[in-house]
């Protein structure tokens, strides 16, 4: 009996620590930025890097294991390090601009990526949002990084040696250093990027040390140069110094877009700050942004995994603008190379973003929203165009017009409440849907076709086409939304809403799948439904059929039926995980992705399916969706560096999670409403930037309870599948009863449906 209650003494300690363990730490504590970095190109576990950085910070920084110019700047597996590098990349497969390294070193001159580079390890790591720090084994040298939006300090902890060093490394195609010993400063500039920049493109930087000079040189690609100054295609700096063991140096970096003088401005950011000021500063921050959303109720890795998608939520788009003299907002031009007032944003793929990310923005961040809408509207006086891949200017990738939707939703959720140019997005939205563009991702590829046809053919030299044709039809209905909110001639109006029934042209009523089609009518033969690409984008028409997010009634009805639709539903998970990667000629990492997953046709880790599982609730079956939501949370994120299962993708794939765990999700972006699946945690309260709060309660919420029994909202039942933006704004609690066993009695009338288009 004693031992009994000793048993039970023990359990209950080790919960009532856990429990206090969770509670008292802060937000950020939660964070792993290596989340995603255990990944390489045949296979993708995020595809991310350690981003050290502000949110939406115009710089970041990482750690370098891999060589200059690889877009896989940090893996995991990696067990050297050539140095930290300034980086404004968004993906591997985008790779980065405007980029440097710098490199602590001890011992004989090297400024080679591969003869400076230093064994480490992760047990000698940490990374955080806002610090990083790792032991260099072969240079006995600590470094640690803590950054603001456009600046960083650096403090290094040298052994004794007559021999320390620091390389500047500016890279090649281009670069310019000049070394200032009297003031301690390196300045210069780099112009390596991978498109998307004007002729005139650079990245201005300055670095200051708080430690005289012992030697300084110059290098110009493999040569050392005794010079102080030198223009080439790769030059770097080398700064030496005498140092005592434990000594310290710091050293103050910041860059800036538009002049090395606009760099000196933007290192004001850090002021007289020390090292550790500025961390905690930048812990601080982070807080503020993660602390937005509190949960409670949930075990320890369901809190790393949360809050580590939410910071992944937070860093883009990033910020490219910076501030004058007198404190104004201007920015350099990645579409004119002009430096131009007010607010420029850049390295988002609205193909991914438009569909979970910026929902995320409009509900939490309106504001900022705003900005971003302003600079669009810039991006568009400046290029001609809105960009669908800026990074930073326009880059020629992925498909479809997904600006629409960008520009519709920001505006029919917040725009009343913010100014920006609306009208002029709205004239950018119509002149990118009825052209096709100066690369065939800006604009409409097919714009001729479509407009006359309605849908891209697939037999006449347009790749991708059935995406295409899908995507335009859905951008077409947040036309149509914006043109309605915005009182436009009922000409135009009704033209977009016929527009955005276009996808019916490619529903194959034979096999019940969306299929590429002929300039003559007929449907492409032959036809495999398991086919990536060829007709779809990194996808194939299992994935791409549900592609109809503004009429899923409309698509239910060709399906014969809600009941037909559940099925169609199901099959996506029962299915093999076959495939043909023939188009490709070899098998792409998203293919592997969704073969080893064990989730059938279910590829999570690329966009195109990722709002699949929210459809039950349009025919009647909402438990499959909180099964399935459930599932995909539980099995496809994890806190650790393999964490996702695929390309996270500029906080689209963590902004998927984010809302899941909430209960809910923006199916159609451009309509007022959430789709419901099932709350995460036990509670979950978000502060809206209005002052309201959004408290969802689910008390009995456990890994078993995964089933909502019953809703209620400001204490009053409810029985609908969906949630309104309008009315979460003013503030909301949310309640939800869990239970072990699917209620199928809840949400199954048809007036309980999410919106549709046919239903209007």
């Amino acid at each position: 009996m004693i031992k009994t209650i000793s048993k039970r003494n023990q359990i209950l300690s080790l919960f009532l620590l856990i429990t206090w363990v969770i509670s008292s730490q802060e937000p950020v504590d939660y964070v792993s930025p290596l989340m995603g970095t255990d990944s390489k190109p045949s296979m993708s576990n995020g595809n991310t890097y350690p981003a050290i950085a502000m949110p939406w910070g115009m710089n970041f920084w990482t750690p370098q294991t891999g060589k200059m110019g690889d877009g896989w700047a940090y893996t995991y597996a990696a067990d050297k390090l050539r140095g930290f590098k300034q980086t404004h990349q968004p993906s591997p497969w985008m790779n980065d601009y405007g980029q440097f390294a710098i490199m602590p070193i001890t011992g004989k001159l090297r400024f080679n990526e591969d003869e400076r580079a230093s064994w480490f390890s992760h047990k000698s790591e940490v990374a955080k949002p806002y610090y990083y720090s790792v032991y260099l084994a072969d240079h006995d040298i600590t470094t640690e990084i803590t950054p603001t939006e456009r600046a960083a300090m650096f403090r290094f902890t040298f052994p004794e040696s007559d021999s320390t060093h620091v390389v500047l490394d500016a890279l090649d195609k281009g670069s310019y250093i000049k070394i200032i010993p009297e003031e301690r400063k390196i300045i210069g500039y780099t112009t390596k990027n991978s498109g998307g920049v004007p002729d005139n493109f650079k990245n201005y930087f300055v670095v200051i040390f708080d430690k005289e000079f012992d030697a300084s040189n110059a290098f110009d690609g493999k040569q050392l140069i005794h010079k102080q100054e030198i223009k080439s295609d790769h030059t770097g700096a080398i700064v030496s110094f005498s140092t005592k063991k434990g000594e310290v140096v710091t050293a103050k970096v910041a860059s800036s877009f538009i002049s090395i003088a606009q760099a000196e401005l933007n290192l004001k950011e850090l002021g007289t700050d020390s090292f550790d000021t500025v961390k905690e500063k930048g812990r601080d921050a982070w807080n503020r942004e993660l602390g937005r959303i509190k949960i409670e109720g949930g075990t320890i890795d369901q809190f790393r995994t949360f809050y580590s998608c939410l910071y992944r939520s937070l860093l883009f788009p990033r910020k490219f603008f910076e501030y004058d003299l007198n404190g104004n907002v201007l920015h350099y031009s990645p579409y004119n190379g002009e430096v131009l007032p007010g607010y420029m944003f850049t390295d988002t793929g609205f193909w991914d973003t438009f569909r979970a990310l910026f929902p995320f923005l409009n509900l939490m961040y309106p504001e900022l929203n705003a900005q971003i809408q302003e600079g669009l509207a810039n991006a568009y006086k400046e290029g001609g165009w809105l960009p669908e891949w800026g990074s930073p200017g326009l880059r020629n990738v992925m498909v479809g017009n997904n600006s629409a939707s960008v520009v519709a939703d920001a505006y029919l959720k917040s725009g009343k409440s913010h100014e920006y140019d609306i009208e002029t997005l709205y004239k950018a939205l119509i002149h990118g849907a009825n052209n096709a563009g100066p690369l065939t991702a800006v604009g409409r590829a097919g714009a001729n076709y479509y407009n006359k046809l309605g849908y891209v053919p697939y037999d006449v030299g347009i790749n991708e086409n059935a995406a295409r044709t899908l995507e335009y039809a859905y951008d077409d209905f947040t036309i149509y939304q914006l043109a309605k909110a915005l009182n436009k001639p009922k000409k135009d109006i009704k033209l977009y809403k016929k527009r955005s029934l276009n996808y019916k042209n490619l529903f194959d009523p034979e096999t019940k799948l969306m299929r590429g089609k002929n300039e003559n009518g007929e449907f492409m033969e032959p036809f495999n439904p398991f086919k990536w690409g060829d007709a779809f984008t990194e996808g194939n028409s299992w994935h791409y059929t549900w592609s109809v997010f503004h009429d899923i009634e409309g698509l239910a009805n060709l399906m014969g039926g809600h009941e037909a639709f559940a099925a169609k539903l199901d099959e996506v998970f029962s299915l093999p995980p076959i495939f043909d990667e023939s188009y490709y000629g070899f098998i792409i990492h998203e293919i592997r992705e969704m073969q080893v997953a064990n989730m059938g046709q279910y590829a999570h880790g690329n966009q195109p399916i990722q709002h699949m599982p929210y459809l039950y609730n349009y025919a009647g079956q909402p438990w499959k969706t909180q099964y399935w939501v459930r599932e995909t949370m539980n099995r496809m994120y994890t806190p650790a560096p393999d964490g996702y299962c695929g390309d996270e993708d500029n906080g689209q794939t963590s902004a998927w999670y984010v809302f899941s765990a909430l209960g809910f999700y923006p199916v159609c972006p451009g309509t007022d409403q959430y789709v419901l699946g099932t709350p995460l945690f036990q509670k979950t309260t978000l502060s809206l930037e209005n002052g309201k709060e959004i408290v969802i309660s689910a008390p009995n919420n456990s890994d078993s309870n995964k089933y909502v029994q019953e809703l209620k909202v400001n204490g009053k039942p409810y029985s609908k599948n969906w949630l309104s933006h309008q009315e979460l704004m003013k503030g909301a609690v949310l309640h939800f009863e869990m239970t072990q066993t699917p209620n199928k009695n809840r949400g199954t009338n048809t007036a309980d449906f999410p919106y549709s288009l046919s239903t209007e």
